[in-house]
């Protein structure tokens, strides 16, 4: 693990508990910081003493930090004022001893932040992802594996194709101008609560609710692993990097250990008391019914793409070793049901086209016909009646 010389040391205050255990007070930059990823950021940092500030546009929960100091701009240089106000602030004699990017998106914009920060922050902490690996990785790599590569010339679009090489551009920028030290922290699915996409989601709400489940039933269950951080525990991780000075890259998927379909969904499952019956359905059977696998399903991945599953296998030992830790999955689904049902109680997946889930009318149907496919197949196929023998012929 690479630490960056003198990080802890750089401008924080250094104080002491009344157990005389030394602590570091760290000056903290965050660029975003009050959608889903920053607020978990600000939580860990808050919790440990430090002070905060924000840079962003002031549009997402703008008063969520009324206490905070807050810079306003925008991230593209090229957008209106741009970073601006960041800059006059650094003028008047501001500094940092970290930032966490939380928003970059485009080499561009990444490396305006990083040029301008350079001279005024010591520690650049980058959150990218598991998606800027090049395609084709086998299962369990760890951080030394290539890389997507650039993008088109220009490119600044993002999407399904673009994000991982875009991101990974975006390292590149950043470790252009930081080198040593900068810090890239590559999650994969970050989940929990205020989660946007509905895909973790998906499962504690649902088995909140009760009932009959429907759930994949995989021909080759431990041939897919699936794997996820919660927001929280990523947000801890990233303030300790800032804290510790820990450089270079770092895988952040949990949980530490491998984990199947079946161990997640069992996993959510044990947050509730409620009764909840799952109900196995044949994988083949689900994508004849148009059933789409990660979205349609959430976080289903059939065996037949086993091969192209392998990030839910990434090695997070290096994390781990730096000091990543993992909420137990129940609560985590505990937590992301509570605050469902807080914010979204009459949300039903799925009902929309292309939306995540399944609606729980769709749920009912497709359990229906599972049950009435499995009956015939147990029905014994009808005797046929043997034809009566002729009678002999009269002499």
């Amino acid at each position: 693990m690479r630490h960056i010389a003198g990080a802890k040391r750089a401008r924080g205050r250094r104080l002491r508990s009344p157990d005389a255990t030394l602590i570091v007070s760290v000056n903290l930059l965050i660029l975003g910081g009050t959608s889903f990823l920053g607020p978990a950021i600000v939580a860990s940092a808050q919790a440990r003493g430090w002070k905060v500030t924000l840079f962003n546009r002031g549009r997402t929960n703008p008063g969520l930090f009324p206490d905070l100091e807050q810079v306003l701009g925008d991230r593209d240089p090229d957008n209106g004022d741009g970073l601006a106000k960041l800059a006059a602030t650094i003028t008047a004699g501001r500094t940092w001893d970290a930032v966490i990017d939380t928003s970059a998106y485009t080499p561009r914009i990444a490396k305006a932040s990083a040029e301008l920060l350079k001279p005024v922050v010591r520690h650049y902490i980058l959150v990218t992802t598991v998606n800027v690996y090049a395609e084709g990785m086998p299962a369990h790599v760890d951080e030394s594996a290539p890389l997507a590569p650039p993008p088109a010339a220009g490119e600044e679009n993002v999407t399904n194709e673009t994000y991982g090489p875009l991101k990974a551009a975006c390292e590149r920028a950043v470790s252009a101008v930081y080198g040593e030290r900068a810090t890239m922290l590559r999650p994969g699915l970050i989940v929990g609560p205020g989660d946007p996409t509905d895909r973790f989601t998906y499962w504690p709400a649902r088995m909140a609710r009760g009932g009959e489940v429907l759930v994949p039933k995989a021909e080759r269950p431990s041939e897919v692993e699936v794997s996820f951080i919660d927001v929280r525990d990523l947000g801890d991780f990233a303030c300790t990097c800032a804290e510790g000075g820990h450089g270079g890259a770092y895988n952040c998927a949990g949980p530490d250990g491998a984990l199947t379909m079946d161990g997640l969904l069992w996993g959510c499952r044990a947050a509730f008391g409620n009764a909840v019956t799952f109900v196995p359905v044949g994988e083949p059977w689900l994508l004849e019914q148009g059933v789409r696998p990660w979205m349609g399903l959430p976080l289903w991945i059939p065996s037949t793409m086993a091969s192209e599953a392998t990030m839910g296998s990434i090695s997070r030992r290096r994390a781990v070793d730096g000091g990543l830790l993992f909420r137990p999955l129940a609560d985590t689904a505990r937590d992301t049901a509570a605050w469902f049902e807080k914010t979204k109680p009459d949300f039903d997946f799925g009902a929309k086209p292309g939306a995540t889930g399944i609606s729980r009318a769709r749920e009912a149907e497709l359990i229906a016909a599972w049950r009435a496919l499995e009956a015939a197949k147990q029905t014994p196929a009808p005797v046929p009646t043997p034809e009566p023998a002729p009678e002999p012929a009269k002499k």
